[in-house]
């Protein structure tokens, strides 16, 4: 694009950043401004210094990390099946998409300014973003990893890693290009071979993507088709997404303010939940009836679409996240702008069956559902805090009484998950680039500090990331091992991270089963220093 293109390029409406709505203009004041500047300058340092000091302690604080450079970035990873294991590692599908249409940029100099997101970034780190005019395409990305098994990396190893690099850990094995921004990726627990997406429309897409043929993302390639399009939303829903761990149906949340639920049994094959029954990864038949998988010549809505099962109405704003109750596929519930955490019952109707109206200070963005006990669930907010609900007592003369509250982030919560490896432990992730790791039994049982405190029930902090960390997630085959991403357009003008890592299995191992062995490890140390 040559200069005077650039001039010419006039303003585009910018997407919504995620967790905010729009805030009316108002005139800044020069002093305001540098003030603002200041602050920036500020957080980016304590950012640099944080993940400086990090580094150097990866070799203690992990047990196996891979760091793997994104030229765009993701909004959202996941696990896929597991494909193999060996001696020493094994091997497993990951989801993730890379948002390469940062579509219809505008330039103002001495500002470009970018469509997809509310900010600014200088002149000088145009480069790192790749112009484009809308014509590469978003994908989705199915990815293989190899994952390192426990106490088998050797310290200095994991520790040498290239922050400009890809991992040799996670290889690409197929592309299929989606209609628009990859906004939540959600996979169906009963045959992890079948995902959901958000992108910025009402609808969701389902995708098997062992069927889907791979695709090249190039200048102007058609879209992929969905093997199944699932409607009902009257506005954009685009990041409130779950799979049901029970049965096969989706949950869906937007800015309607409506929650939505469908259910896909009859369109997908019986074997699709019969484990035994399962093919091989690979496989080119596709596990949906009726499913017209192509190569992207037709439109998208030309694929078989699937009506709601049933509409939920009780939001007075952009509902942000839904969860399913894990033990049964009826019961569901909801967070969103209107600072609400809501449960629902589909046996009851379409209203709440219990309203939270205030579960947070400010909008909520994320919740889970804790897999190991049905009455705990766990919200994230703009308010920077992560809170524990019993449902069995959720209010308090009409307001939210968490039964836990955890402040241990400076910056919006964007993502929460529980542990599926112990029921107390749970992640958050949020705008100020760290993700916590808590646990709620350690909450007034942490020994007094000669040091700095921290945050009661926080046991470990992963600060690998340099910005905000957007998703995270869970590894069922792999105990304690996490994929994260992040979303790096302010700290490096472009791009993002993804992290695939394992604590040290002595920060959250038993107290005495840790002293144990590191007595061992002494007393082997000492016999061998004592030999002639």
């Amino acid at each position: 694009m040559d200069a005077q293109s650039q001039q010419q390029a006039g303003p585009v409406k910018k997407k919504e950043t995620r967790g905010r709505k729009p805030k009316p203009k108002e005139e800044k004041k020069d002093d305001h401004q540098q003030q603002a500047k200041l602050k920036k300058s500020q957080q980016n340092a304590t950012v640099d210094d944080k993940y400086t000091q990090w580094k150097s302690l990866v070799p203690i604080l992990y047990d196996w990390l891979a760091n793997h450079n994104l030229v765009w970035p993701s909004l959202s990873c996941r696990w896929g099946p597991q494909l193999e294991q060996a001696t020493y590692k094994n091997r497993q599908r990951l989801y993730l998409s890379e948002q390469a249409s940062f579509a219809h940029l505008s330039f103002d100099f001495p500002q470009l300014v970018l469509n997809k997101k509310k900010r600014s970034y200088p002149v000088h780190k145009a480069p790192a973003l790749r112009r484009t005019d809308g014509s590469v395409p978003n994908t989705l990305v199915i990815a293989n990893c190899e994952i390192v098994k426990p106490r088998v990396a050797a310290a200095e190893h994991i520790s040498q890693f290239n922050e400009e690099a890809r991992s040799p850990f996670v290889k690409k094995y197929k592309t299929i290009i989606h209609p628009g921004e990859v906004n939540r990726i959600r996979e169906l627990p009963q045959n992890t071979k079948i995902v959901a997406t958000h992108t910025d429309s009402p609808d969701v897409l389902i995708w098997d993507v062992e069927a889907q043929p791979n695709r090249h993302a190039v200048l102007g390639a058609t879209t992929s088709r969905p093997d199944l399009i699932l409607t009902g939303h009257q506005d954009n829903a685009e990041y409130a997404l779950a799979m049901c761990p029970t049965e096969p149906y989706v949950l869906s949340g937007g800015k309607d303010k409506t929650v939505v639920l469908w259910s896909i049994q009859d369109h997908i094959a019986a074997s699709t939940t019969d484990p035994a029954a399962n093919k091989s990864p690979g496989s080119g038949a596709s596990i949906i009836k009726n499913s017209k998988s192509g190569d992207g010549n037709d439109k998208a809505t030309d694929g078989p679409t699937v009506a709601p099962r049933g509409i939920y109405y009780g939001h007075e704003d952009t509902v942000e996240d839904v969860a399913f109750c894990p033990s049964s596929s009826q019961e569901f519930c909801s967070v969103g702008d209107d600072s609400c955490l809501i449960l629902w019952d589909a046996r009851v109707g379409s209203s709440p069956a219990v309203k939270v109206e205030k579960a947070h200070d400010a909008d909520v963005h994320c919740v889970d559902w804790n897999p190991h006990n049905d009455n705990l669930i766990l919200t994230g907010s703009a308010d920077n805090s992560v809170r524990v609900f019993d449902r069995r007592n959720l209010t308090s003369d009409g307001v939210g009484e968490p039964i836990f509250k955890f402040e241990g982030h400076t910056a919006a919560v964007l993502c929460v998950q529980w542990c599926p490896d112990k029921s107390s432990v749970f992640g958050s992730s949020a705008e100020d680039g760290l993700l916590n790791i808590w646990d709620y039994e350690k909450v007034g049982k942490e020994r007094t500090p000669k040091g700095p405190t921290s945050p009661p029930g926080l046991f470990f902090q992963h600060a690998g990331h340099r910005d905000k960390v957007v998703d995270f997630h869970w590894n069922a085959s792999d105990p304690w091992t996490v994929v994260s991403v992040s979303d790096d357009c302010d700290s490096t003008g472009g791009g993002g991270t993804l992290q695939i890592w394992r604590m040290s299995d002595l920060i959250y191992r038993p107290e005495e089963e840790v002293l144990a062995e590191l007595e061992k490890f002494k007393s082997h140390v000492v016999s061998c220093t004592s030999k002639p």
